[in-house]
């Protein structure tokens, strides 16, 4: 008897450490969460390299190398500072100082540079894409800034965080653009107007590439499902997205209450954002399925019909993942179909 009594205890203290555990990590989220609600409701707290970085580390459980980060953050942003100071840049306007510390990030992000430190000429290596689990199924830090700076291989994802993060660091605003399973940036010069910015091949493609993939829909455009540049408040709404991912990825049996708190605030502010409705819609379903009133869950799959209607409403169609592939590669294999060829990365 005092055998068995002592394993209850043993197990019943297993039990309680876990669930601490468990506790402390969603606890993570939660102040991530109140970070970004806070990004939202007062401009004073913008940061959009504390966001991004904030959900990272709920992720990780609180491990985020911040002193790594910071360190090359940092390496990052001097040698940017130090490429606006040392490159000319033939541009007629009077914003060429903001064009001009756009090119300086573009170049540390995708160009090999000839540094001279103490009379040695020294070869910066760009980031490159990294074809390896583009979309995070097997391990989501591959989606990561912070893996990205780690091997200097990122995606659609990191790298556009990345130039965003480094754009702000020199006082310089930088919008992110969605296409289907993609992001990019785009920008507005007096000179050029809107133009869009693709890190994952380094050029700047015209809209009839995104237009190319097949999965973009007129009115997607018009709702502002695509394309559309995303100010600060919208790109906070992505990441609040991938707070609600990362959450489902830790915890896939939670009661959806978490996940669907994050796609309410998103969609506040960023209506038709089509992967924050497609996560809330399929939050629901999960809930009413675990509904035990019948005909209260009949009602619930009506209104969910609805929202599902409002989805394909919008213009959104699910391009698939080996086609998005192939999409992507075609900008490489098509440059001088698809290349802006008023703009010049040098």
């Amino acid at each position: 008897m005092i055998y068995k009594q002592k394993i209850l205890v043993l197990i019943l203290f297993f039990i309680c450490g876990t669930c601490t555990i468990a506790q402390k990590h969603q606890k993570l989220f939660e102040d991530s969460y109140i970070l970004l609600d806070n990004m939202i409701t007062n401009q004073k707290n913008y940061s959009f390299r504390k966001a991004v970085f904030s959900v990272e580390n709920a992720y990780l459980d609180g491990n985020l190398d911040t002193v790594f980060i910071n360190k090359s953050l940092k390496n990052l942003h001097d040698l940017s500072l130090a490429l606006t100071k040392e490159r000319f840049l033939s541009y007629p306007e009077k914003d060429k100082d903001k064009v001009n510390k756009w090119a300086a990030v573009f170049q540390v992000i995708c160009d090999t540079i000839p540094l001279n430190i103490n009379d040695t000429i020294y070869q910066y290596i760009p980031f490159g894409y990294d074809f390896n689990d583009v979309f995070g199924h097997e391990y989501r830090e591959n989606l990561f800034v912070s893996k990205l700076l780690e091997t200097r291989k990122g995606n659609c994802r990191s790298l556009p965080y990345l130039y965003k993060i480094l754009a702000e660091e020199l006082g310089v605003d930088a919008n992110l653009a969605l296409a289907p399973n993609h992001v990019y940036i785009k920008h507005q010069s007096l000179k050029d107007g809107w133009y869009n910015t693709e890190l994952t091949s380094g050029i700047f493609p015209v809209d009839a590439w995104i237009m190319a993939s097949g999965f973009v829909h007129i009115d997607a455009i018009a709702n502002g499902v695509y394309m559309k540049a995303l100010n600060n408040n919208e790109s906070i709404a992505l990441i609040l997205i991938d707070l609600a991912d990362n959450y489902k990825a830790i915890f896939p049996d939670n009661d959806g209450s978490f996940i669907l708190k994050c796609c309410e605030t998103a969609l506040k502010q960023y209506p038709n954002f089509a992967t924050a409705l497609i996560l809330k819609a399929e939050t629901q379903y999960n809930c009413i399925e675990k509904e035990k009133d019948k005909m209260k869950q009949i009602k619930l799959f009506k209104n969910l019909e609805k929202e599902y209607a409002y989805i394909h409403k919008t213009g959104y169609r699910n391009m698939p993942e080996n086609m998005y592939i192939d999409w992507l590669m075609s900008l490489k294999k098509e440059k001088s179909k698809y290349e802006n060829k008023n703009l010049n990365k040098k």
